[in-house]
């Protein structure tokens, strides 16, 4: 499915530094800085709350417009710094982009439906890397390991990609393990000693008071 890129309007900016940074944070702005192969870096502010939403809602793959003295420039989002106390958005770098053009990104792997009875799922893999057009990257890239029994692997090479995709990941890469409950061996052998000595302890106690009654 094709994504319609939200518009953004920003305006660029002139002054550098953390001086000027915090300035803009303190009118609800974000500094950030578009790169593009074969032009020079723009350096823009944007509204936070609006950034912050594109961000939450689309994630860390967001395609968005950036408007920007009259013109509009496709970009994806390519990193978020943020504040680590109030974890807002403290500066965003995104990525020039053009239509048709194919990008490598990673996207979430998530499992659906229920394995058979007894079997413990594990998730080995949260992100494939894959290669495809700017504007079809999906959020996430379902698999399902309904019925999946002890034994059962799904790789990377196993995902039902969207069209177009190409996956970078190796092929061999292990997303979901289907196994048996692992115990701790060592670990329930201690749980069974610190039992005995609690139960000897409690003998012990049991045969001072009845001595101490008989007397």
């Amino acid at each position: 499915m094709a994504i319609t890129p939200t518009v953004i309007a920003a305006e660029r900016r002139e002054e550098f530094g953390k001086g000027s940074a915090r300035r803009l944070r303190r009118e609800g702005k974000i500094p950030g800085v578009l790169y593009e192969k074969g032009i020079d870096n723009v350096h823009f502010a944007v509204d936070l709350i609006e950034m912050t939403a594109i961000v939450r809602n689309d994630g860390t793959n967001a395609i968005v417009e950036l408007e920007i003295d009259g013109e509009k420039l496709l970009a994806m989002v390519k990193h978020v710094d943020q504040n680590v106390l109030t974890l807002d958005i403290d500066h965003i770098d995104l990525f020039g982009i053009k239509r048709g053009e194919k990008v490598t990104v990673e996207v979430p792997v998530v499992t659906e439906g229920e394995a058979a009875p007894d079997a413990v799922v594990f998730q080995e893999g949260d992100v494939v890397e894959i290669e495809i057009d700017a504007l079809s990257i999906p959020d996430e890239i379902t698999v399902s390991i309904e019925g999946k029994e002890i034994g059962d692997q799904i790789t990377a090479a196993d995902l039902e990609l969207p069209a177009g995709a190409e996956l970078i990941t190796e092929p061999e890469t292990l997303i979901v393990n289907v196994t048996y409950e692992q115990v701790d061996e060592e670990l329930e052998a201690e749980a069974e000693s610190v039992e005995e000595g609690g139960a000897e302890a409690g003998a012990e106690s049991e045969e001072e008071t009845s001595e101490e009654d008989s007397e």
